[in-house]
C-alpha cells in the first residue's frame, strides 16, 4: 500500500508540474506584449517567455504549437478533473467503498499520466521552437526555480 502511495504522491506532483504547461496551453490571456507572451500569467512553466528573448518568427511558431495543442491538454486535464472529484466523493462516502476508492484512485493516477505526457509532448514541441543559446537559458532558469522552491520548502520545515 505504501509503494502505491508513493507512486500516486509522484504522479501527483507532476500533474501539478503539468498545470504551469497547462496554463501555457490555454492560450493568451493578456495580451501580447513584455508580459511573457500570453502564455497564462507567467509564461512557459513559470518562466516568462520574455526573459528568451524571443524572435517575431518564434512567438508566432510558439502559437502555434499552443494551438496544436490546445485540444488534447485541454481534454486531458477535463478528464483529470473529473477524475481528482470522483475519487473525492468516494473518499468522503459513507459507508467506506474501499474497492471503488481503488478503482477511481487507478483512473485518477491514469489521467495524471495523460496530463504528464500531454505535457511532455508540449514541452517537446516548444523545445524544438528555441535556439541552442535559448535552451540553454531556460534550463538555467527552470534550475534557479527550483532551488528558490527547495529553499522556501526548507525554511517551511524548518518552522514546524
Amino acid at each position: 500500500m505504501g509503494r502505491v502511495r508513493s507512486w500516486t504522491a509522484g504522479i501527483a506532483a507532476a500533474a501539478l508540474l503539468a498545470t504551469g504547461v497547462a496554463a501555457f496551453a490555454q492560450g493568451p490571456r493578456r495580451a501580447l506584449g513584455d508580459r511573457g507572451f500570453g502564455f497564462g500569467a507567467r509564461g512557459l512553466g513559470n518562466i516568462p517567455l520574455r526573459q528568451l528573448n524571443l524572435t517575431e518568427e518564434q512567438r508566432t511558431a510558439l502559437q502555434q504549437v499552443r494551438e496544436q495543442h490546445r485540444a488534447d491538454m485541454e481534454a486531458a486535464m477535463k478528464k483529470l478533473a473529473a477524475a481528482r472529484l470522483a475519487q473525492r466523493e468516494a473518499i468522503e462516502s459513507v459507508p467506506v467503498d474501499e474497492a471503488k476508492i481503488t478503482s477511481l484512485t487507478q483512473d485518477l493516477t491514469q489521467a495524471e499520466v495523460d496530463v504528464a505526457i500531454q505535457t511532455a509532448r508540449l514541452n517537446a514541441a516548444v523545445w524544438n521552437v528555441l535556439t541552442d543559446a535559448q535552451k540553454a537559458q531556460l534550463t538555467k532558469l527552470r534550475a534557479e526555480r527550483r532551488a528558490r522552491a527547495e529553499e522556501r520548502r526548507e525554511r517551511r520545515e524548518q518552522r514546524k
